[in-house]
């Protein structure tokens, strides 16, 4: 039940506008400020404003101590509202 559950939100989400992003993550290790460090991020969040991503970043800095050097941001539109429509009739073979 949980899975439809999830399955049923992230759908939601997609028709509210939300799509996969992706974000690389340089950072410097406090023990190494020489060397940079790469985390890749990957979520659906809402384009342009990334919520989720700005609140894990907000995590980021207060709590850990790799400091952010660069964040680059990709993002793809999987599903729009657009692409959803009511079907009138369905036809059923055996």
């Amino acid at each position: 039940m949980a899975h439809t559950t999830t399955t049923t939100m992230e759908l939601y989400d997609l028709l509210r506008g939300y799509s996969l992003t992706t974000a690389e993550i340089l950072y410097r290790l406090p023990d190494h400020p020489a060397l940079l460090q790469s985390y890749v991020w990957q979520d659906y969040d809402l384009h342009p404003r990334f919520p989720k991503l700005k609140g894990f970043l907000d995590f980021w800095t207060a709590k850990l101590d790799g400091k952010l050097f660069k964040v680059t941001i990709a993002h793809s539109k999987l599903l729009t509202p657009a692409e959803v429509r009511l079907v009138g009739t369905e036809f059923k073979l055996h």
